[in-house]
């Protein structure tokens, strides 16, 4: 095998044009060869069951396969320089030392659906090592919640001082927010768990493909049956895992702007140890939280990828074209960020020191107006009459504050409902099952 490109006519395009159309693909690419494989070993099995591979050919490209993959998982796999992708290099392996049988690998199969395989493979795995770090994040936040339920802090609107909360409530807000992007990641993994191969160039084949069986192999919950469709699910896939990736970004990054507020000497509601802080170089008494900061940085980029994937995509005629290539460029990186940042908000969430006596600063009396107001509401007094009593006496400075909370109602400080949330996750997590 001479080319080491797929799409080989006897000429070779100019070399400027090669570098520009295949960009970082190769380096890419790295990340989907262990997926390659196996959707090639689906492949060759489908086609020895529908009479195109001799039981000796099929044995033989499955050993040439699986050495290939083993060569991949201890790192001594590469993409050569001159070869244009991961499949070529599979494809060149097996033809350098199988002969003829490695060139029957590509039979009623195209690059589209071949890519298309690999990559929903990849989002299948990567969406469900996200879903396991969210749950890491999860599990933290419901125990500090449950650790600190009984700590009051100021709970605020418009940035002013508004009613009492709690670090329970705080920790456990956080908690339930990650369940509702659980969902996003499992609507996500349910778009990519669907199989393509066989759908070819985006049109099917001549040749009598097995698709069930190769859904079965590769462990797909669902077929992508209409071929057009799973040509079409190049981007739409994409897409949906940048919005889940986005969604769990966002409430990342507000929990880290939360705690860089907090951390700050005009609140003083939480601490961090040393070690875990930076410095200034002309300030010695700084300890920045710097890591949240990033944190915050790195979230707010994140939630930019569904809108980039969008823009690449918006208007694409039927059909593959070379533009959905950048897809991988976009939303590889993003999956990497998103583990890396959760991984690490949970090893810094473990360090958090709380302030168990924020409430106990005079300008925070005013957090128990409501309380007030709601006490003598209880006790018979019209509600707006009350309103009016606990009102003068703020605006004539004579406002003493009970400081008593009784807040019993499903999901509010004294009735926290953690089992209850704890349910909902487990129920959105039993969808990756």
């Amino acid at each position: 095998m001479n080319s080491t490109k797929l799409w080989d006519k006897g000429f070779e395009p100019d070399k400027m044009i090669e570098e520009y159309t295949v960009g970082d693909d190769r380096a890419l690419d790295m990340r989907l060869a262990r997926y390659d494989v196996e959707g090639s070993l689906a492949h060759i099995a489908m086609l020895h069951s529908i009479g195109l591979l001799t039981a000796d050919e099929l044995a033989l490209l499955t050993d040439g396969l699986r050495q290939i993959a083993t060569e991949i998982e201890a790192g001594e796999f590469e993409i050569e320089p001159g070869t244009e992708d991961v499949h070529s290099q599979v494809e060149l392996l097996l033809t350098r030392r199988l002969g003829d049988a490695g060139k029957k690998i590509h039979s009623g199969r195209s690059r589209n659906d071949q890519v298309l395989v690999d990559l929903k493979l990849f989002l299948r795995d990567e969406l469900r090592q996200i879903a396991d770090d969210v749950r890491t994040l999860f599990d933290r936040l419901q125990e500090l919640s449950e650790r600190y339920r009984e700590v009051l802090m100021p709970g605020y609107t418009h940035l002013q001082i508004a009613m009492p909360s709690s670090f329970g409530l705080w920790f456990g807000a956080y908690a339930e927010t990650l369940v509702d992007d659980m969902r996003l990641l499992t609507a996500a993994w349910h778009i990519a768990n669907q199989n393509p191969l066989g759908s070819a160039a985006g049109y099917g084949s001549s040749f009598p493909l097995d698709r069930t069986m190769t859904t079965r192999l590769l462990g797909f919950e669902e077929l992508h049956y209409n071929v057009v469709a799973a040509q079409m699910s190049r981007g739409k896939s994409e897409r949906a895992a940048a919005a889940a990736i986005a969604a769990v970004a966002a409430t990342v990054g507000r929990l880290a702007m939360d705690v860089c507020l907090m951390m700050s000497q005009n609140f003083g509601f939480v601490s961090l140890p040393d070690e875990l802080t930076t410095g200034s170089s002309i300030m010695p008494h700084k300890k920045n939280p710097d890591v949240f900061e990033i944190m915050r940085g790195r979230c707010n980029r994140l939630q930019s990828i569904p809108n980039e994937i969008a823009l690449l995509t918006t208007n694409l005629p039927v059909g593959y074209h070379r533009d959905l290539q950048l897809l991988k460029d976009i939303l590889f990186p993003a999956t990497s960020e998103l583990r890396r940042t959760l991984r690490m908000g949970d090893f810094m969430l473990a360090h958090l020191r709380v302030n168990d006596r924020i409430l106990d600063d005079a300008k925070y009396d005013y957090l128990f107006t409501v309380e007030d107001v709601n006490r003598l509401a209880l006790q018979g007094v019209p509600f707006r009459e009350a309103y009016r009593r606990v009102g003068q006496a703020v605006q004539r400075g004579e406002y003493r504050p009970t400081r008593e909370v009784h807040h019993t109602h499903e999901g509010s400080i004294g009735n926290l409902c953690t089992d209850r949330i704890r349910r909902k996750m487990e129920r959105a997590m039993a969808e990756f099952e």
